[in-house]
């Protein structure tokens, strides 16, 4: 089995179980899969649970494209390979939960292959992420996620951890909101460095690490009773997330521009979500500890629970 095979079945049997996991963990629903193919080359498939005991939208999503012409956003730290062809394998999803003490979340994995107009000289990297966008603040479940985060990258380096979540505050940053989009979590991109086998390891760390992960805030905070105010409130920060994925979002302008299905890479929208011009959290609210104190780089392995906000 070459290279490319050993990613494509990882990241397929990742997604597999990621879809029955939150399956389990809904109750409600199940998934819709849609298998599909992209006219340029390659094809995937999308799963994708609507209407949920916990999940109002859950998308989770496997690709894997190839073509003869990379998309610009591949080539922006690498201009040298415009105009190569490239093959690009990945998991993506993204999670909106019913309840507004869930937070959402986003997590993607993916594998990028192409040459450098040598005669057999390939040249790949591996990427990955995973994010909380919580919208009311519980100091314990940030701790959680990090720590998981942080247990993931260790046997590969104690120095990654700190570079990846920087790179994760830097990178789901809103610079015209001041504001990162959640807590962060993880963040890499172009690793090659350690050799493949190793490079894939951590990639699968980081995959196998996303279910413990979030698994725990959903169960602890799933039946956390609501009213009308903290739905409306997670509808405008839903907004946020909206304006971060079409703006700014390097994955989304990637599928875009590879020809990607729609569909598949605008599935990371939320299903329902307002703004409201000039909105300012009441003083001393939970929504203004949110914003306050949750929506900044912070590091949260060093710091202490204190009583929890009930929202």
């Amino acid at each position: 089995m070459n290279e490319l095979e050993q990613v494509k079945d990882y990241l397929q049997a990742l997604q597999n179980r990621i879809v029955a996991e939150l399956e389990q963990i809904d109750g409600g629903q199940t998934f819709r899969r849609d298998a599909w193919d992209r006219p340029g080359g390659g094809g995937g498939m999308s799963c994708v649970l609507v209407d949920g005991g916990v999940f109002e939208q859950a998308g989770v999503s496997f690709s894997h494209i190839f073509g003869d012409q990379m998309p610009p956003t591949a080539t922006t730290v690498r201009p040298e390979l415009a105009g190569h062809s490239f093959q690009a394998l990945g998991v993506s999803l993204v999670l909106h939960p019913q309840n507004p003490y869930v937070p959402a979340t986003h997590a993607n994995f993916r594998f990028f292959a192409t040459d450098d107009g040598r005669p057999r000289k390939p040249v790949w990297w591996f990427g990955g992420s995973f994010d909380l966008t919580p919208y009311y603040p519980f100091l314990e479940d940030a701790i959680h996620w990090h720590e998981v985060a942080k247990a993931a990258c260790d046997p590969f380096g104690q120095d990654l951890y700190p570079r990846f979540k920087k790179w994760c505050d830097d990178y789901f940053y809103l610079p015209h909101r001041s504001e990162t989009r959640g807590v962060g979590g993880l963040f890499f991109d172009d690793i090659n460095e350690p050799g493949f086998e190793q490079s894939f390891k951590l990639l699968q760390s980081v995959g196998d690490s996303f279910l413990p992960a979030y698994r725990p805030i959903v169960k602890k905070r799933r039946n956390h009773p609501f009213g009308e105010r903290q739905r409306e409130f997670q509808l405008y920060r839903r907004g946020r997330y909206v304006e971060f994925n079409l703006i700014h979002d390097r994955g989304t302008l990637f599928g875009l521009q590879s020809g990607g299905r729609t569909e598949s890479i605008l599935m990371s929208l939320p299903p329902r979500v307002r703004w409201q011009y000039g909105w300012k959290p009441e003083p001393g609210s939970p929504e203004e500890k949110l914003t306050l104190d949750f929506l900044r780089p912070r590091d949260w392995l060093h710091l202490q629970v204190a009583d929890e906000n009930d929202g």
